[in-house]
């Protein structure tokens, strides 16, 4: 089996200066603009699955012995 090894140190990817934090907090209050095509198959799908699970969550919630 091969080791994964990094050269950088667990901290490389931080903002390290003020500037830097800042800029990086400015895009976190910033909303990001999603376009998701409601009409595709696949998103239907994924929906579908999604609240079947959410219903069986709630079923299993109010009925915890079944």
């Amino acid at each position: 089996m091969s080791e994964l090894s990094t050269n950088e140190s667990p901290k490389a990817n931080q903002a390290s200066s003020p500037e830097e934090k800042e800029k990086t907090d400015a895009k976190k209050g910033e909303e990001e603009e999603i376009d998701i095509d409601l009409t595709a198959p696949e998103t239907e799908k994924a929906a579908l699955a999604i609240q079947g699970k959410f219903r069986r969550f709630q079923k299993r919630k109010k009925d915890p012995s079944s």
